[in-house]
C-alpha cells in the first residue's frame, strides 16, 4: 500500500538543492524589461497621457498607453469556461484601463532594454486626470450620490442574492424562546506568497508563448486569448515550479499584457515582472465583509427555531471572481447550523475604490466562518452555555444535504472533531480553571469549528484529465494538467498511480510543469480540488493503463486478460498466483516486438460530478496582556475530517501552514489606506505577519472517515486548515476578558481601544 503512507516529497530533492527552475530561472539574458505605469488617483479618467519625454531616454523600446490597447473587455477570474453566457464571468477589464477604478490601476506601460531605462521612463511620463471622490466604504458606494465605477452596474452593486431554508419567523410568539443579534467585520489581507506573479512572453512557431507563475495554465492560454481577440490555440502557457499563490495567482494577472507586448516588438522575448509592493497595491486581495446576524433560539435547550445573516462584501475596482466568493460565505451561514423554521442569507457584492478583491484560500469561508463562530460564542455567553454544547445542538451532522446545490454529509465528521478535540484539549478543565479571572494577565480557551466543499460541482465545471506512459523499463511517466504549487498534489498523484498499478514509488515519474501545447487539460489549482477531482482523473487513467498491460501480456503469454493480475512488478495468474513475466518485459517487448509493437499509454479525462463535506475545528489556548493589548497563542490544535489521507506527512503541512495564516489574519494582518484610497502598507516591512518566533507549536489531529465519492475515500484539505482559527483566538479572548471584539484583527490599537470602552483597562491598570 503507497495510498496512506507517508513517503517523502517527489520534488523536495530539487527544491531544497535549487535544481527546480521557477519563472525566472527560465530566461538570463537576451530578453526586453516591461514596466507598468499605475494611476495615481483612486477614481477618475485618464484625460492625457504625454510619453514624449520619456521616449527620449536611451533604452526605451515602446511606449504603450491605455489609449493605444485593443478595446476589448475580458475577466481575469481563474475559473473554468462555460459555452453557457451565464455562468462566463463578468469581463470588465482592459490591458491598461482609461477608467481609473482603485489607486494603482493599469494605465501605461514601458519596454525597454533595461530595467534601468524602463524605471527612468515612468517616472518622465506625465499623466492628466479628471479625478473624483474616492469611495472607500461600500455603504457610500450603494448611496445615490455615489460614483458609478461600472455603467453595467447601477448602485455600484455587482450582484444582490437572497436564499431561503423554510419560513423564517423574525419573533416567534413563545416565551421559550430569544433572539440575538451581532455585528462583525473582517478586514482586507493579503496573500503574501514567496514568488511574485511575473511572466515572460515571446513569439515562436506562430504562437505567442507565456511562461508564468500561474495556478492554472489552460485557463490563462483562453484568457490572454480572449483579451488579445486571437484564436487560443495561438496561445501557449507553460507554468515551471510556482513559489506559491494561495489563490492570488488563481486570476490572470499581467500575462495578457504581456503577451501583446511582445506582439509590439516582433515577438522578441519580454519580462514582466512585479514587485513586491505592485503584488501588494496591483493584484488582488482577500474581501473585507461586514455581517449582521440574527437567531432565535429557544432558552430551555438551545434549539436554533430561526436564523437570518445579511453581508456586505467589498470588491473592489472590478469584478475578478464576481458575487462567488460572496455566495460561498453566504453558503456557509445556510449550511454549518440548522434552524426548525427557517434560514434566510442575503449577500451584497459592493463596486469600491479599493484594490480589486479576488480569490484567497478557503474562498470567503474565512470571513463568514470568523462571523458566525464569534456570535455563537456571544449567544452561547447570554444562555449560559457551553459552547461547545451550543454547536452540538445544532451542527451538520450525518446526512444533511444541501438544498440547491444536493451536496451531502457523508460522515459526522463535524460533530466528531468538536467531540474528540474536546477530550484531547482538555476543554471543560481549562474552561473551568480560566473562569472568573482577574489582574492584567489572562489565559482564556476558545473554539471554532467549520465545514468546505470539494471542488466547485455543481455551481461550475469540474474536470481533469491525465497521462501515464509506460516506459522500456517498467516504470511510468505521469503527466498532468492539475498543478503543483507547493501543496504536495505531484507527491499524492504518484502515490495514487502507484497504488493501482503496484509499482513502488521509485518506479513513478512525473513532470512537475505543465505546458498547454503537450499537458492534458485540467482547470487549475483552486477549491481544494486536486486530490479529489484530478485524484479521479489519475486513478481511472491508471486503470486503463493496467488493463492495456493486462491485455498486453495476455496476447505474450496466450491467456485472457481477466486471468491475470499486477502486482509488485509481476504478472501473475489470478487463480494461482504464479508469477509468468516481469513488467519490464512486457514493457520491452510492447516497444520493440517485431510481431506487435504497442506503445502502451493511457489518457482518460474524469467529468466529476460528485462533490462533499469536509469538517474541521480549531481549540486554541491563549494569553492577554490587557494593559499591553498583546495575544499570545499558548497551544492550537486544528482537527480535521479530510476522509483517508493519501499522504498523512504532507497533511499535516498543509494543516500546519493553514494554521500559521490563520493566526496571523486573526492576530495581525490588514490592509490599510490614506483618505485618497493609497495603500499605507503595501510591503513585508509594514504589513505584519507573524514569524516563526511568534507561533506555537502548532498540534494537528485528523479523524479519518473514509468519503465514498472519493477516489480513494479522501476529500479536501488544502484550504480548510486557515478557516477557524481566528474566531476561535476572539473566542478566547472573549473567555479571558468578558470583552467581545468584532473586528479583525485582533491587534493591539484594537484591543486597547475595546479594553478602554469596556472599563476593563481602568479595572487592571
Amino acid at each position: 500500500m503507497i495510498v496512506g503512507k507517508a513517503v517523502p516529497r517527489v520534488d523536495a530533492y530539487d527544491k531544497v538543492t535549487g535544481r527546480a527552475k521557477y519563472v525566472d530561472d527560465y530566461f538570463h539574458s537576451d530578453f526586453l524589461v516591461a514596466k507598468v505605469l499605475h494611476s495615481t488617483i483612486a477614481n477618475g479618467l485618464v484625460k492625457k497621457i504625454d510619453t514624449s519625454a520619456a521616449e527620449k531616454i536611451p533604452g526605451v523600446v515602446k511606449i504603450v498607453t491605455c489609449f493605444d490597447v485593443p478595446d476589448i473587455c475580458f475577466p481575469t477570474a481563474g475559473h473554468p469556461w462555460s459555452t453557457e453566457a451565464a455562468h462566463q464571468d463578468i469581463a470588465d477589464r482592459r490591458l491598461l484601463n482609461t477608467r481609473v477604478r482603485f489607486y494603482g490601476d493599469d494605465i501605461a506601460a514601458v519596454i525597454a532594454e533595461d530595467n534601468v531605462a524602463a524605471e527612468r521612463a515612468l517616472k518622465a511620463i506625465t499623466v492628466e486626470y479628471e479625478e473624483y471622490p474616492p469611495i472607500m466604504d461600500v455603504h457610500q458606494a450603494m448611496s445615490p450620490e455615489a460614483t458609478v465605477l461600472h455603467e453595467a452596474f447601477p448602485g455600484n452593486v455587482l450582484k444582490h442574492t437572497v436564499f431561503s431554508v423554510g419560513q423564517y419567523e423574525e419573533t416567534p410568539d413563545d416565551p421559550d424562546t430569544v433572539m440575538f443579534e451581532g455585528d462583525y467585520a473582517v478586514s482586507p489581507i493579503s496573500h503574501c506568497h514567496i514568488e511574485n506573479p511575473g511572466s515572460y512572453a515571446y513569439m515562436k512557431g506562430g504562437k505567442i508563448i507565456v511562461v508564468s507563475s500561474t495556478q492554472l495554465p489552460h485557463i490563462c492560454r483562453r484568457v490572454c486569448g480572449q483579451a488579445l481577440g486571437i484564436d487560443w490555440g495561438k496561445i501557449r502557457v507553460i507554468k515551471p515550479y510556482i513559489g506559491g499563490g494561495f489563490g492570488n495567482k488563481q486570476d490572470i494577472l499581467y500575462e495578457p499584457l504581456n503577451a501583446y507586448l511582445c506582439t509590439l516588438v516582433g515577438g522578441r522575448c519580454v519580462q514582466l515582472s512585479v514587485s513586491r509592493e505592485e503584488t501588494f497595491m496591483c493584484t488582488r486581495t482577500r474581501h473585507a465583509m461586514e455581517f449582521h446576524m440574527k437567531t432565535t433560539v429557544r432558552k430551555s435547550d438551545g434549539r436554533f427555531i430561526s436564523r437570518k445573516m445579511l453581508c456586505y462584501s467589498t470588491k473592489g475596482g472590478y469584478a475578478s471572481h464576481g458575487h462567488a466568493i460572496t455566495a460561498n460565505a453566504s453558503n456557509e451561514f445556510k449550511q454549518l447550523y440548522s434552524a426548525e423554521k427557517g434560514i434566510i442569507s442575503e449577500a451584497y457584492s459592493v463596486f469600491t475604490n479599493h484594490i480589486t478583491a479576488g480569490a484567497m484560500r478557503a474562498y470567503g469561508i474565512p470571513q463568514a466562518d470568523f462571523a458566525l463562530e464569534s456570535f455563537m460564542d456571544d449567544m452561547a455567553l447570554k444562555l449560559n452555555m457551553d459552547p461547545i454544547d451550543l454547536r452540538l445542538k445544532n451542527c451538520m451532522r450525518e446526512g444533511y444535504e444541501d438544498p440547491v446545490t444536493k451536496i451531502r454529509a457523508n460522515s459526522d465528521g463535524l460533530y466528531q472533531c468538536l467531540q474528540k478535540g474536546r477530550e484531547v484539549f482538555h476543554w471543560d478543565e481549562l474552561r473551568k480553571k480560566y473562569a472568573n479571572q482577574t489582574g492584567p494577565v489572562r489565559r482564556g480557551v476558545g473554539v471554532a469549528c467549520f465545514n468546505y466543499k470539494t471542488g466547485v460541482y455543481p455551481i461550475s465545471l469540474e474536470t481533469a484529465s491525465a497521462r501515464i506512459m509506460l516506459n522500456q523499463d517498467g516504470s511510468i511517466q505521469i503527466q498532468m494538467g492539475a498543478t503543483e504549487i507547493g501543496q504536495g498534489a505531484d507527491t499524492v498523484f504518484c502515490q495514487m498511480a502507484a497504488e493501482v498499478l503496484s509499482l513502488p514509488m521509485d518506479k513513478v515519474y512525473i513532470f512537475s510543469e505543465q505546458d498547454t501545447d503537450v499537458s492534458p487539460y485540467d482547470s487549475a489549482a483552486y477549491a481544494s480540488r486536486q486530490t479529489y477531482v484530478s485524484g479521479k482523473a489519475i486513478k481511472k487513467t491508471a486503470e486503463s493503463l493496467k488493463r492495456k498491460i493486462l491485455e498486453y501480456a495476455a496476447w505474450m503469454l496466450d491467456m485472457k486478460a481477466d486471468e491475470l493480475d499486477l502486482q509488485h512488478e509481476k504478472i501473475i495468474v489470478r487463480s494461482t498466483g504464479e508469477e509468468r513475466l516481469t513488467l519490464e518485459e512486457v514493457a520491452m517487448e510492447s516497444c520493440y516486438s517485431m510481431k506487435e509493437s504497442n506503445h502502451l499509454s493511457a489518457e482518460e479525462t474524469s467529468h466529476c460530478t460528485d462533490n462533499c463535506f469536509s469538517f474541521g475545528a480549531t481549540f486554541v489556548e491563549i494569553e492577554v496582556d490587557i494593559p499591553v493589548g498583546k495575544i499570545t497563542v499558548l497551544n492550537i490544535l486544528n482537527l480535521h475530517d479530510s476522509g483517508t489521507l493519501i499522504n498523512p506527512q504532507l497533511a499535516a503541512a498543509q494543516v500546519h501552514g493553514g494554521m500559521g495564516m490563520g493566526i496571523g489574519a486573526a492576530t495581525a494582518e490588514q490592509m490599510l489606506y490614506d483618505n485618497k484610497g493609497k495603500l499605507l502598507n503595501g510591503n513585508l516591512l509594514d504589513y505584519k505577519m507573524p514569524t516563526a518566533m511568534d507561533l506555537p507549536d502548532l498540534h494537528e489531529l485528523f479523524i479519518e472517515n473514509a468519503d465514498p465519492t472519493g477516489p480513494f475515500g479522501n476529500k479536501s484539505l488544502g484550504e480548510p486548515p486557515i478557516i477557524s482559527q481566528p474566531p476561535a483566538i476572539r473566542n478566547a479572548l472573549l473567555h479571558a476578558t468578558g470583552v467581545a471584539i468584532n473586528k479583525l484583527p485582533l491587534n493591539p490599537q484594537r484591543l486597547f481601544e475595546a479594553f478602554s470602552e469596556s472599563g476593563l483597562l481602568k479595572e487592571v491598570i
